[in-house]
């Protein structure tokens, strides 16, 4: 019947009946607890300012290049020399109107016979680009150098039991370049370099290394003594030339299995807390006229004696 409520499907619009919330509105007024920090909440600015100092304190980039400006060799003798030591060579320059004397002749003959990239420019711009170096009309510049990661350097020369050379305060960059050639020529497996104070891949050190620095990786490490400490836990042993050192470097321990070097500078040697890092601080006998050795000239010192003892040795050692 008409009006009958009763009837299946009807419904009542009396006032004395509301609908029921389902217990939304009772479950949104019980507790949430105490509000997250605003660091801890992921779409806070604050947490993601959080996640990038944890990421720059802890990550290691795999690779960090050279410093801009650090990385132009300038100088008609310098610039050849570097095309004939077989530098890599991002891009040469030379300046409009320079005099065509035998060694520019010797460069540009020398580009295009070996495809490198030679732009003309005018002088004020090379001016611009070298900052002001005196370059004599001509210029090359090298590619930012992509360093290894330290941790990989590690874990490469201990799948092999081998060498890796570390640098504390090595600034002169011919110093590491030669340090780098006396590494690879003894079969060392990497070197390890620090972010500050220390030396960086310019082109005097590509030159120095004598192409070396092409086969040989080259690590820098943001903080050097967090690099012998994650070594050390890898099973290396870690052994510091020390002019104090009471081991001679023939005596060095740890030379059968993995070996870490580290080579101080020859003004200041290993800093303290590099020190305290080492398993045994080791010395080169030299005599009693002269006071040290030059860094590079130590480390090929004792990579060749480490060498020579590791050569010597029978599988049973």
């Amino acid at each position: 019947m008409a009006g009958n409520s009763s009837r299946r499907g009807a419904t009542s619009k009396g006032k004395n009946k509301a609908a029921g919330s389902g217990g939304r509105i009772r479950r949104s007024l019980q507790g949430r607890g105490p509000t997250p920090k605003a660091e801890d909440r992921t779409y806070h600015k604050a947490y993601k300012s959080k996640q990038a100092a944890e990421r720059k304190q802890q990550g290691r980039p795999r690779s960090t290049k050279t410093p801009a400006g650090a990385d132009w060799v300038v100088g008609r003798n310098p610039v050849y020399e570097a095309l004939t030591a077989g530098l890599p060579i991002k891009q040469a320059y030379v300046a409009e109107g320079a005099e065509r004397d035998d060694r520019l002749r010797d460069i540009l003959k020398f580009t295009a016979e070996h495809g490198v990239p030679l732009l003309q420019v005018t002088r004020a711009e090379l001016d611009r680009v070298t900052g002001g170096l005196v370059h004599q009309g001509v210029a090359v510049q090298l590619p930012a150098y992509e360093y290894a990661d330290a941790e990989d350097v590690l874990a490469d020369a201990l799948d092999v039991d081998g060498v890796v050379v570390a640098l504390d305060g090595v600034t002169d960059p011919r110093n590491l370049g030669a340090i780098v050639r006396s590494a690879a020529a003894f079969g060392a497996q990497g070197v390890i370099i620090p972010s500050r104070r220390s030396a960086s891949m310019t082109a005097a050190a590509w030159k120095t290394s004598a192409g070396a620095a092409a086969r040989l990786p080259i690590a820098m490490a943001t903080n050097l003594n967090r690099a012998l400490e994650q070594a050390s836990k890898m099973g290396f042993t870690i052994i510091g030339l020390a002019g104090e050192g009471e081991v001679p470097v023939s005596g060095a321990p740890g030379v059968d299995g993995p070996l870490v070097i580290v080579v101080g500078s020859e003004d200041e040697g290993l800093a303290r807390l590099v020190r305290e890092h080492c398993d045994a601080l080791v010395s080169i006998p030299i005599a009693s006229g002269i006071e040290s050795l030059n860094a590079s000239v130590a480390a090929a010192v004792a990579l060749y004696e480490v060498s020579q003892q590791r050569s010597g040795m029978t599988p049973s050692e």
